[in-house]
């Protein structure tokens, strides 16, 4: 797959803040979820394609630490529900509350 966020794969992303890259992450995957309530897989698809590229871009900034393992455990939880069998039951409104908190905190440090 070629890469979608040219600008940012480039350096960019590394410049943002963790809360600033999580709050991007879960915008991309609230689109997911918009465009699969709307019925446009094709548009649902291409949404889930940023998320996942966004967040493995999240991935490279980090070390080994703690945060790397709930990255890669968040990334395995994203594919199990919009592209496998949802083995670990989530739901549109799991994710959202999930990144709620991400969105709160970026605004508050804008």
């Amino acid at each position: 797959m070629s890469t979608i966020h040219k600008d940012l794969a480039a350096g960019r992303w590394k410049q943002l803040n963790f809360v600033t890259q999580m709050s991007n992450i879960g915008s991309e995957v609230e689109r997911t979820i918009s465009w699969k309530d709307k019925g446009n897989k094709l548009y649902s698809q291409k949404a889930f394609y940023r998320a996942l590229e966004l967040l493995d871009l999240t991935i490279e900034c980090f070390d080994k630490t703690s945060g790397l393992r709930e990255l890669t455990r968040l990334r395995e939880v994203l594919v199990d529900y919009f592209a496998g069998q949802n083995n670990y039951s989530s739901t549109d409104s799991s994710w959202r509350k999930y990144f709620y908190a991400f969105n709160f905190a970026a605004r508050r440090t804008s």
